[in-house]
């Protein structure tokens, strides 16, 4: 985190900005740029809340594209190859709607994480799990070291 830090100084008005603008309103680089003792403030959590509302809009809406995307590609097709692509298109596109699912569901702790004052902070050792990271993926519940670790017990244990 060290290393963020001169960058940030060099431009007062990225470090400074956080204090007049709105957090739903803030840049990343204004949210990087603000002093780690400001980490998770009210303006940050109102930053993360709109980010992940957001997204949770954005896949709401590609939901009901997919209904209507699946209904009006139900016509009878006589070629088996032109149904089988049909059908594996729509496979694949199930497969990724129950991605998306699952990311509804991860958004959704991540905003109750955020009512409850937990977001931010790792579910394991709960040392923040910083700005970057989360900017990267705003529902992360492990520090990168702590996701790690799990990853690599996975890898050697099969979990």
């Amino acid at each position: 985190m060290n290393a963020v830090k001169p960058a940030a100084k060099a431009d007062p008005k990225l470090a400074n900005a956080w204090k007049t603008k709105a957090g739903r309103d803030l840049t990343e680089p204004e949210l990087m740029a603000m002093p780690e003792a400001e980490y998770m403030n009210e303006k940050q959590l109102e930053f993360f809340r709109a980010k992940l509302q957001e997204q949770k809009d954005a896949l709401l809406s590609n939901a009901g594209e997919t209904t209507e995307h699946l209904r009006e590609d139900t016509s009878i097709v006589p070629d088996p190859a032109d149904r089988a692509t049909i059908e594996e298109e729509h496979a694949l596109e199930l497969r990724t709607r129950d991605r998306e699912r699952k990311l509804l569901k991860k958004i959704s702790q991540s905003i109750a994480r955020i009512d409850a004052g937990d977001y931010g902070f790792c579910d394991e050792t709960g040392e923040p799990i910083g700005l970057g990271r989360l900017l990267a993926r705003p529902t992360a519940t492990l520090s990168l070291e702590a996701q790690q670790r799990r990853e690599l017990k996975q890898k050697m244990f099969g979990d």
